[in-house]
């Protein structure tokens, strides 16, 4: 299957301008609330009629305003698994499946829900009702739903918000393999960085209707090409960074110099910032540890560089490390040592 998107939809204040093209891939869609990522999965599903321009799927127009088409959903081989998963109440799980399938005939719509009910492992609860069964059974019977037509694309717009942290682990490895199997495209929808990065072959960050970023997913949070990106994909750290005559790069808020950088922001993970062995290196720097936030299993330090701070919101980076970390520095004397390796440095533009 291979997609192709270019169309705008304009609202009051807000304008959806998406030119872009996927393949038989999962794609990652973050970014803000407003952003347009939802606004741009209902335009593919056919829920919102854009104002011009065309979606194809493998060459066939589902949308071409100049050609005047626009397929109603049903027509489109668009499976959409909803935020809520808009299961309806008064249907059983199969009836719900069996939605997806209103042009078969009564025969082939029951072996494909037996089909469907077996595969995702619901088969025990089809004469339920969506109040009847747990977030968990909803998920998968929505899912189901969706995959009754055999689509080519398949659209989950935040599909884990509903569940709880333990379901949510639970059914992030069971989509996994769903959709390892399935033959076509995947527009995941997201807030959550970790299900983006488990589930997603590439990432798609919107910003104000518009593609801030776009590619493969290590390449897109190892080096994030703007700020929003930047931000968006999870980074704590960020400064300007401005050419001295001497070639050095100053970041500013940071109160440092590097030797390799270049001119617009800087940024640098949380988890990447280290210890020092010595206090001695060009990458080496004092900090003071001005709060911090624990949470399970890790710990967050607030850290000023260069001078004690004046109070708790006088810091310039945040830290990330284990809590048998943050035990063995716990006694050290103040100021302690870090790292800044400029191979995790990064820089990007506005």
């Amino acid at each position: 299957m291979t997609v192709k998107i270019d169309i705008e939809k304009k609202l009051p204040g807000f304008l959806l301008k998406a030119n872009m093209e996927f393949g038989n891939e999962i794609i990652g869609i973050l970014g803000a609330s407003g952003s347009g990522k939802t606004m741009l999965l209902n335009s593919i599903a056919g829920l919102v009629r854009p104002d011009k321009g065309k979606i194809l799927q493998d060459g066939r127009p589902s949308y071409d305003s100049i050609k005047k088409i626009n397929l109603p959903s049903r027509e489109r081989k668009v499976g959409y698994l909803f935020q809520r998963y808009a299961l309806f109440p008064h249907m059983t799980v199969a009836e719900n499946i069996a939605f997806g399938l209103s042009s078969a005939d009564r025969g082939v719509k029951e072996k494909k829900i037996d089909e469907l009910l077996d595969r995702f492992h619901i088969g025990e609860i089809r004469n339920r009702y969506p109040s009847q069964i747990s977030g968990g059974q909803q998920q998968r019977a929505a899912l189901a739903r969706a995959m009754a037509s055999d689509p080519g694309i398949l659209l989950l717009d935040e599909p884990f918000s509903a569940l709880d942290s333990y379901l949510k682990n639970h059914m992030m490895k069971e989509m996994k393999s769903y959709l390892k199997d399935f033959k076509g495209t995947t527009l995941l929808v997201t807030h959550n960085i970790e299900e983006a990065y488990r589930l997603c072959d590439k990432i798609l960050v919107m910003n104000k209707g518009k593609a801030d970023a776009f590619g493969n997913r290590d390449q897109i949070f190892q080096n994030p090409p703007t700020r929003v990106t930047a931000e968006i994909t999870g980074c704590k750290n960020i400064t300007r960074g401005v050419l001295q005559p001497t070639g050095k790069v100053a970041l500013e808020q940071w109160g440092i110099e590097v030797k390799r950088g270049k001119e617009g922001f800087a940024g640098i993970r949380a988890n990447h910032i280290k210890l020092a062995e010595t206090d001695q290196g060009e990458n080496c720097h004092p900090v003071w540890i001005v709060d911090e936030t624990p949470s399970t299993f890790r710990t967050t330090l607030y850290l000023k560089i260069g001078g004690p701070p004046e109070d708790s919101e006088d810091y310039h980076l945040q830290w990330e490390i284990s809590k048998e970390e943050r035990e063995f520095i716990r006694n050290k004397i103040q100021p302690i040592n870090i790292v800044l390796d400029p191979a995790h440095l990064f820089y990007m533009s506005e």
